[in-house]
């Protein structure tokens, strides 16, 4: 969800950043991604909009996140997105991409997506901070791509894609 008093900053700090995924993932080339902890519909929602043959899930364990993501959706005529109200252990379908901003640790977020997969598991969460303890206790081995290297914003300085077994052309 987007603050009240962060309105100001939208454009950089939730759509921009959630954004931001495709600068180390070819959205293109996957057919069904799952956005878990989607919050007010980041980074779920601006990622449909600019791909809009990719079929994104949001799911949130939230009722009232869940219904503004629906409602906004609906009248952006968003007709690639599928809005939940369900914790993501409890979501069902198979996909090809998990991805989260800054909803729990990767390990986590690693359990909760087992056995959702149609082929490889294959993951891209926006980050921030020291990362590097939390990477080593993860299961899978990632790859850590600082956003500042893209987009060159102070918002971005401690901000960072943790990535695995995405398709990058």
């Amino acid at each position: 969800m987007v603050s009240r008093k962060d309105t100001d900053y939208l454009l950089e700090r939730h759509i921009l950043h959630s954004l931001s995924l495709q600068f180390v993932v070819n959205f293109s080339s996957y057919k069904h991604v799952l956005d878990i902890g989607t919050g007010g519909g980041f980074p779920g929602i601006p990622l449909a909009i600019m791909f809009p043959e990719t079929q994104f899930y949001l799911v949130d364990s939230i009722g009232k996140k869940i219904k503004v993501v629906q409602e906004l959706s609906q009248s952006l005529g968003l007709h690639n997105v599928v809005a939940t109200q369900q914790r993501a252990e409890s979501f069902s379908e198979k996909v090809d991409l998990v991805v989260s901003r800054a909803v729990a640790r990767t390990a986590k977020l690693e359990a909760w997506s087992k056995g959702k997969f149609k082929g490889k598991p294959r993951f891209a969460f926006l980050k921030g901070g020291d990362l590097l303890e939390e990477i080593e206790e993860a299961r899978l081995r990632y790859s850590i791509s600082p956003i500042h290297q893209y987009i060159n914003l102070p918002f971005f300085e401690t901000k960072a894609i943790v990535h695995y077994n995405v398709s990058t052309s």
